[in-house]
C-alpha cells in the first residue's frame, strides 16, 4: 500500500485529505508542524508528500527546497495562495505540481494517483529493467540513463525525476530544437495538470546545475520564438 504524508496545520483539511486518500486505498499520515517533516520522512518511507505552504515551524517553500535536495519523492503543494509568482516559486524549488484551496477532494486523489503512476514509470529503469543505452556525453556532463546518474566533471549531480528525464531526452536528441509544448508532451504528457510553462522552470533549474554560467548557457540554448536546443 502506497503511503502519503500530509503536511497541513488545518486539522479539518488534513483529516479530509486523509479520509479521501484512505478510502481510495492509500495509507495516509498527518504532520501539522513543518519542523516535524524531515524527521518523519527520515524515520519512515513515504511515496508522496502533500505539502501546504503556510505552516508553523517551517514554511512549505523552505521544506520543498530541502526535500528536493535530500530525497527523490513526488511533492504536491496544497495552498490557498493562487498568485502566479507563488506557483512559479514552488515549481522552481522542486514541487511536481500544486492544487489550490478550496479543492474537490476527488480531484486531489486523482492528482495523487497520476503523480504516483508517473513517478513509477519514470523510475522503472533504476532497478535494471530499463534499456541500457550506455553513457551520454555532453561537453563535460556525463549521463548514465540506466542508473539515473549524472556527473559534471568529477562532481555527481542530484537531479529529480523530471529534470533527469528532460536532460536525458535532450541529450539523446542533440542539436534539435524542441518547442516547450513538444517537451511538455514528451516528459509530462497531456494528462498532466500543469502546462508548458513548467518546462521553462525545469530548464532553468537544469542550467543552474550543468552550465558553467547559467546566465549564458552553452549546453541548453534558448532558440527565441522556437524553443530549446541541447548543443552536443
Amino acid at each position: 500500500m502506497e503511503k502519503i504524508l500530509i503536511v497541513e496545520d488545518d486539522r479539518k483539511i488534513a483529516e479530509l485529505e486523509r479520509d479521501y486518500l484512505e478510502s481510495s486505498g492509500y495509507e495516509a499520515h498527518i504532520v501539522a508542524d513543518g519542523s516535524q517533516v524531515i524527521p518523519k520522512l527520515q524515520a519512515e518511507s513515504y511515496d508522496l508528500v502533500l505539502l501546504d505552504i503556510m505552516l508553523p515551524g517551517c514554511d512549505g517553500f523552505a521544506l520543498c527546497r530541502r526535500l528536493r535536495e535530500e530525497m527523490d519523492i513526488p511533492i504536491l503543494m496544497v495552498t490557498a495562495r493562487t498568485e502566479a509568482v507563488d506557483v512559479i516559486r514552488g515549481l522552481g524549488l522542486g514541487a511536481d505540481d500544486y492544487i489550490t484551496k478550496p479543492f474537490d477532494p476527488s480531484l486531489l486523489v486523482a492528482r495523487v494517483r497520476a503523480h504516483l503512476k508517473r513517478y513509477e514509470r519514470l523510475t522503472a529503469g533504476r532497478d535494471g529493467k530499463g534499456k541500457d543505452e550506455g553513457k551520454l556525453l555532453v561537453q563535460d556532463v556525463v549521463i548514465e540513463p540506466k542508473t539515473w546518474r549524472v556527473w559534471k566533471g568529477d562532481k555527481e549531480l542530484k537531479l529529480p525525476n523530471r529534470e533527469f528525464a528532460l536532460l536525458c531526452f535532450l541529450a539523446e536528441n542533440p542539436n534539435i530544437v524542441f518547442s516547450k509544448e513538444a517537451l511538455f508532451e514528451k516528459i509530462w504528457g497531456y494528462d498532466y495538470v500543469s502546462d508548458a510553462a513548467t518546462v521553462s522552470v525545469h530548464v532553468n533549474r537544469l542550467r543552474e546545475k550543468i552550465e558553467d554560467d547559467p546566465r549564458n548557457p552553452r549546453i541548453i540554448e534558448t532558440v527565441w520564438g522556437a524553443g530549446y536546443r541541447l548543443n552536443g
